[in-house]
């Protein structure tokens, strides 16, 4: 990736605990991050800050809207959420702190912001938003969760002078349709080496949305398994699917199953805090996903997998104030301050904190890419040669396997 040394600044501040909040009124969560380093995402997604000014004098490729500069008043900014972000500490809410600190950075008022809520499973529902935010006079629209990338697809053709970013999924066509998301498997592997310190029974249960059909849950159990492992041979991850991205009795009835297996940290890829509150109820331990999911459980809570949106969303409607937009796909990690995991807590055992640090640098330096070299999977399979690392479209569309001290639970 592009600016390494601006990306590794700015990582090593975030991992360091101090997420950068505002606070700029009662209305803001406690927990919103505004990432005041945002140019590290402009800068590694090829759009130069220096280009042009806000009136987007300068040429930003061969579309509709190329050169086209949009006055910061004039900007209306659309987003579709799974679920009412104010529920909860899950995946609506941390993308909603992003907006906010997106909002905060760019200095937007509230009445430039239009939020709609649609089941992503409902494709004409998902089209029915998508128009209402542009009806509303939405210049650009983020559609977040992965079943809305179709609809969005498809309206980006028929509303060429919109701009559309959708999160998660993998079409685009750039120009005014482009994709977004993050190495969030690095965070996952710093938030399994403190999962396998912490660990006294050596089970650690994972609560996941999907099965092995899908590489972005399955990628991040792995990256999770392998973090694990590199601190604890012993520790064994105990994985329960609930086939369903928001679903909460399904979710706490997965973790209620591997907590009475016996497992004594517990680990998410799910939108409730059921894996923790339940954690806490057992008198054990958690990793939060999303949000710093401490402020919930803050006896539990060894850490949190988190998203810094906000990194991203600022640079996206900075580059179409400013004209800049390229309509080339995003990509980001630790590097670029989108995903990071919060400071262990105090509670951890002795050396967790040097060790996450001393992982989050070899991360940065890339002398550790987390799918390194031969990988053996849980039946035995080696993925993977030595001297080598799993691509980008690997890890993002081909992890369909586990790794090898990996269980998956009926």
């Amino acid at each position: 990736m592009k600016c390494r040394t601006a990306g590794y600044v700015t990582a090593v501040l975030l991992i360091a605990g101090s997420l950068a909040g505002c606070g700029s009124g009662a209305s803001q969560p406690d927990d919103y991050v505004t990432n005041e380093g945002y140019e590290t995402v402009l800068q590694s997604t090829g759009i130069d800050t220096d280009d042009t000014d806000a009136a987007g004098e300068e040429s930003a490729g061969e579309d509709a809207n190329a050169g086209k500069g949009i006055a910061k008043e004039d900007i209306k900014v659309g987003v579709l959420y799974i679920t009412d972000p104010a529920e909860g500490s899950g995946y609506s809410y941390t993308h909603d702190l992003g907006i906010r600190g997106m909002q905060s950075n760019l200095s937007l008022s509230e009445e430039q912001i239009v939020r709609k809520i649609a089941d992503d499973g409902d494709p004409e529902g998902t089209k029915a938003a998508i128009e209402e935010c542009i009806s509303e006079g939405c210049n650009i629209i983020f559609t977040t969760s992965w079943g809305y990338m179709e609809p969005t697809a498809e309206l980006a053709e028929k509303y060429p002078d919109i701009y559309f970013s959708h999160g998660t999924g993998y079409l685009s066509n750039g120009k005014n349709f482009n994709n977004y998301f993050g190495r969030i498997y690095q965070a996952r592997y710093l938030s399994g080496i403190v999962a396998g310190m912490n660990t006294k029974s050596n089970r650690i249960g994972y609560v996941a949305a999907q099965d092995s059909s899908n590489s972005e849950v399955t990628g991040g159990i792995d990256a999770f398994a392998i973090g694990a492992a590199s601190v604890n041979p012993e520790a064994e991850i105990y994985v329960s699917v609930t086939n369903s991205w928001y679903d909460p009795p399904a979710e706490e009835a997965a973790a209620k199953k591997l907590l009475d297996m016996g497992c004594d940290v517990m680990a998410q890829h799910c939108d409730t805090p059921y894996p923790l509150t339940l954690a806490q109820e057992y008198g054990v331990y958690g990793i939060g996903y999303n949000s710093d999911m401490s402020k919930e459980v803050p006896d539990t809570c060894l850490c949190s997998v988190i998203w810094n949106w906000s990194a991203y969303y600022t640079a996206a409607v900075d580059s179409v104030i400013k004209g800049t937009w390229t309509g080339e796909n995003y990509y980001g990690g630790i590097a670029e301050g989108l995903v990071q995991i919060t400071q262990p807590a105090a509670f951890c055992v002795e050396g967790t904190q040097e060790k996450v640090a001393e992982a989050t640098t070899a991360l940065l330096n890339g002398t550790n890419n987390v799918f390194d070299g031969e990988l053996e999977t849980n039946t035995g399979e080696i993925i993977g040669s030595a001297g080598t690392t799993l691509d980008d479209a690997t890890i993002t569309g081909s992890i369909n396997w586990y790794y090898k001290n990996v269980t998956v639970v009926d």
